[in-house]
């Protein structure tokens, strides 16, 4: 008993102290924010170049998460993965604790969509589209843990993404309608004071938010807004809104952080060859033993 209350006791003032942590956080960071002029850009806006890469656990789960073992898997398209093979991955196969990015730390579902989001997480080693090296859609592509660059001038905007080699151009002037549904989607972009606005739809529906099985449809609708507030800091916020899988618009925000090393640089991330087993493994002649 005693224990139990020990424990209780330090589970309580970890949180208390996180709490003060983040108040403390959110206070600098929005002291910073309205202090802080961006240098310029040749055409007078803020200059967002650089590379830049989430340091936070949303590519987990968005939502605020304990550490955990790697889900035991039910039967997935591609064949079943034996809970022993997942539990020998021991440390490296589990998912690290962390605090949610979704405001109010609520992702409003419809009940319909809830379910299929459950689904999601009891298959998500072979579900997710990020196992099988799809292109990571949006907004995951910002906060998964590899960097992105942006390239920006007078006349364009353009991300690249480290995985998976995925690309966005953002174009300036509206071009209409996307043409086709896509994994990126398309993007449009515009300058509000010292935020880019980036709003973004066209999506196909292939694509997750995060590991636990968080999805939308071909209606979702992204807006994006990228604002720096520090020599190497943007404040990321994404609103997103799908009236077919949720009941209301709802929104993320995290800081991303400038990669100052003095060679910093995005690496080749070509996927694909790490999963051709599990994408095709099934049609070979003779199958590899599990």
């Amino acid at each position: 008993m005693h224990q139990w209350l020990r424990t209780l006791g330090v589970a309580a003032a970890g949180a208390a102290i996180a709490a003060a942590v983040s108040v403390t956080s959110t206070s600098v960071s929005g002291q910073q924010g309205s202090a802080y002029r961006a240098p310029r850009a040749a055409d007078g806006h803020p200059d967002l170049n650089g590379i830049w890469q989430a340091l936070n656990t949303a590519n987990y789960d968005l939502q605020t998460h304990v550490a955990r073992p790697a889900l035991a898997l039910r039967p997935g398209p591609y064949g079943p993965v034996p809970a022993a093979a997942v539990l020998a991955l021991g440390a490296v196969g589990s998912v690290p604790g962390g605090l949610g990015v979704v405001e109010g730390d609520e992702i409003p579902y419809k009940p319909e969509a809830l379910a299929q989001k459950k689904k999601n997480q009891e298959s998500w080693l072979t579900s997710d589209p990020e196992i099988k090296c799809y292109l990571p859609g949006l907004p995951r592509a910002t906060y998964m843990p590899y960097p992105f660059q942006i390239l920006q001038s007078s006349k364009a905007i353009f991300f690249a993404y480290e995985y998976a080699g995925a690309t966005r151009n953002i174009y300036l002037k509206d071009p209409g309608p996307a043409p086709v549904d896509s994994w990126m989607g398309q993007s449009v972009g515009k300058w509000e004071g010292e935020t880019l606005v980036i709003d973004t739809r066209g999506f196909n529906a292939d694509t997750w938010f995060d590991r636990s099985g968080n999805f939308h449809s071909e209606q979702l609708h992204l807006v994006e807004r990228f604002t720096r507030t520090g020599a190497d800091h943007l404040q990321y916020e994404a609103t997103i809104e799908d009236p077919q899988v949720f009941t209301r618009p709802w929104k993320i925000s995290m800081p991303l952080y400038r990669r100052i090393e003095r060679n910093a640089q995005l690496m080749e991330f070509k996927c694909v060859e790490f999963v051709e087993e599990l994408m095709y493994g099934q049609f070979r002649k003779n199958p590899l033993p599990r």
